[in-house]
């Protein structure tokens, strides 16, 4: 499975963004896809993760009500919807496949990663 992620940029304190994760290869339903964050100088962290099945989803307590993490199966895309953006949500994102329908938040839990892209929020 090969992910390409794409959709940061800047954007000022309250703003949006979608961030798009296309994935190539075959997904299966019992797969998760996640979205990870690592901000500079600091480890990487949960995000959103998606069950590809049933859609059941889970989040970081620092994201929950503001972001939206959805998936097409049909394009095979998971996205990532980021509103009230914060100056502490900048960061690079990655989105990341588990074959394993855990919903997992931890990195060692995901075999195939992203190349990341970078999200700034200013102030």
């Amino acid at each position: 499975v090969q992910l390409q992620a794409s959709g940061g940029g800047l954007v000022q304190d309250g703003g949006a963004l979608r961030l798009s994760c296309a994935a190539s290869g075959r997904i299966f339903g019992s797969y998760t896809l996640g979205w990870f964050r690592q901000a500079a100088g600091k480890a990487r962290e949960f995000v959103a993760a998606i069950r590809w099945n049933d859609g059941r989803r889970h989040y970081a307590d620092s994201v929950e009500g503001r972001f939206t993490i959805s998936r097409d199966n049909a394009k095979n895309t998971v996205y990532l919807q980021m509103n009230s953006l914060k100056p502490e949500d900048t960061a690079v994102y990655y989105c990341a496949v588990s074959p394993r329908g855990l919903l997992s938040t931890v990195s060692s839990g995901y075999n195939y990663w992203g190349q990341g892209t970078q999200v700034t929020v200013s102030s």
